[in-house]
């Protein structure tokens, strides 16, 4: 799936964190769900799953409407094998995020899981 038109893609899955970050601090709730598979999961902790693009657009709406923004990190470089690659990011509060990303067919990528905090 291509991104909608005048939205950056994720040429790289290093990109896919920026964009991320970069569509929240602007309210461009939907920009980042397109950076989601349509049926990604992400573990936000607790053991809450969310299934979907739309219940994850939900999800960044519920936490954005809070104020509270995403911090950039230190990204380590993606390990990618193929169409599949693994991103990870150490946070400013300690915690360490992890994802999966997908090359789309387009030659994009996609997360299509994504863990919030696994330290």
């Amino acid at each position: 799936m291509t991104d909608e038109p005048g939205r950056e893609p994720a040429h790289d899955p290093q990109d896919l964190e920026r964009l991320l970050i970069s569509r929240q601090w602007v309210g461009d709730i939907d920009g980042m769900a397109a950076l989601f598979e349509q049926n990604a999961v992400v573990d936000s902790g607790e053991g809450q799953l969310t299934r979907s693009r739309e219940a994850i657009r939900a999800l960044f709406a519920e936490i954005t409407a809070t104020g509270r923004k995403f911090a950039a990190g230190n990204q380590a470089p993606a390990v990618v094998s193929g169409d599949l690659a693994l991103t990870s990011t150490h946070l400013p509060d300690g915690t360490v995020t992890a994802e999966v990303a997908r090359r789309q067919g387009d030659g994009t990528w996609l997360w299509v899981i994504d863990r919030f905090s696994v330290a």
